[in-house]
């Protein structure tokens, strides 16, 4: 399962993204077709977590496709 933004670009690990308008980068892709077996994906299917340290810490989104306040900004 490969995960995408709300822009069509492909979610991957390290992104630098905005969070509701806050930097943020992704931290983890927790996507149950690469053997990620925990938490999240056995609870919500998979998704992204989105570290945002001013507001939010950390925030896990599992269709980040159809989360508009999460933006791709750049990539390593």
């Amino acid at each position: 399962m490969t995960f995408f933004y709300w822009s069509g670009e492909e979610v991957q690990e390290g992104d630098r993204v905005t969070l509701h308008g806050q930097p943020a980068h992704v931290e983890t892709i927790a996507n149950p077709s690469s053997g990620y077996d925990d938490y999240l994906v056995k609870e919500h299917g998979g998704g992204v977590m989105i570290v945002e340290p001013k507001n939010f810490g950390r925030a896990f989104i599992n269709e980040p496709h159809t989360y508009e306040d999460l933006d791709f900004v750049s990539r390593l």
